[in-house]
């Protein structure tokens, strides 16, 4: 790529900056942007340059908007009882896109992480207490990622709302609908047997 000159050499470069993008791939990429119409390649920089100017934090939850507060926050017809925590704004779209659940969510941009260096004054832990205390929730639920971070997260903040009158949940973990038992690892199965349901 050397002597590709300093235009492609410098797109191939923040390419490969992207999570998840080697080498190869940037230059897959810098090559099919070289490729399309200059319609379709100015798109993406508007895309991009858009997102940077005009996507924020919603004031309320946290999620991405591009006004202070969020269409979630916004919208009238949710729940306002039910308050949803999670790690980030991608969790909350996955929640999201499987349509059952119509409460509130926070966002804590985040999770509690030592060895990384980020302690809970680097999330929106405070932001969520505030919400807990002056609020009208009497469920909160942690759907924090299910990895020794995001249980520790989950522990730490439920911890400081058990001084509220709110049930603090989590999401249920374990053996999926129409999988095998056999096929489940050890943490799934513990998940299972720690989470059981009466019938």
């Amino acid at each position: 790529m050397g002597n590709q000159g300093g235009a492609v050499s410098d797109l191939v470069e923040q390419l490969g900056r992207l999570p998840g993008i080697g080498r190869k791939s940037a230059e897959r990429l810098a090559f099919h942007l070289l490729r399309v119409s200059e319609q379709e390649a100015m798109a993406l920089a508007d895309s991009i340059r858009r997102v940077r100017q005009d996507v924020r934090y919603c004031e309320t939850c946290f999620n991405l908007s591009e006004t202070q507060t969020c269409t979630i926050c916004a919208d009238a017809n949710r729940d306002t009882t039910r308050l949803c925590v999670v790690e980030q704004p991608r969790d909350l779209m996955s929640l999201e896109q499987a349509g059952v659940f119509k409460g509130m969510y926070h966002v804590l941009l985040g999770r509690i992480a030592p060895l990384d260096g980020i302690g809970p004054d680097q999330l929106t832990i405070d932001a969520l207490v505030d919400r807990v205390r002056h609020g009208n929730f009497v469920e909160v639920i942690m759907a924090t990622n299910p990895t020794v971070e995001g249980d520790g997260t989950s522990l730490y903040i439920s911890n400081l709302l058990s001084e509220f009158p709110v049930e603090i949940t989590r999401l249920a973990r374990g053996i999926t609908a129409g999988s095998v038992l056999e096929y489940a690892n050890r943490e799934m199965i513990a998940d299972a047997l720690t989470g059981r349901q009466k019938l």
